[in-house]
């Protein structure tokens, strides 16, 4: 199944939502601000994607700036700011089998559906 990590009030993870819909096939829509992953998922997620969990981070973000930029951190304790705060996640992202893209551009959506 294809699951799309989701921001609805993202431009960029509405361009990839569209983006899916257009493919016909079938997924989920997890909306991570409201379902927010687990240590493990993420930790999933970021084995699909091949990056570390600091690569995840959207660093522009007030609440990373003010509490965390600068600081020598541990993965998991970027994994545990991510739960505490999930709007520090990058978005979106997408994820078939054990391969998965942030979808920035929108062709990556596509590339990982022709897989």
């Amino acid at each position: 199944m294809i699951k799309i990590y989701h921001n609805p009030r993202c431009r960029k993870s509405r361009e990839g939502l569209e983006a899916l819909e257009k493919s016909g096939k079938d997924f989920e829509v997890i909306k991570y601000l409201e379902d927010v992953p687990s240590k493990q998922e993420l930790q999933d997620i970021l084995s699909c994607l091949a990056i570390t969990p600091e690569m995840l981070v959207r660093k522009n973000e007030q609440v990373w700036k003010e509490n965390y930029k600068g600081k020598l951190l541990s993965d998991d304790e970027i994994i545990d700011a991510m739960i505490a705060h999930p709007k520090l996640i990058e978005r979106p992202i997408v994820i078939k089998g054990k391969h998965a893209v942030i979808g920035r551009p929108t062709e990556l959506i596509n590339e990982l559906l022709s897989k």
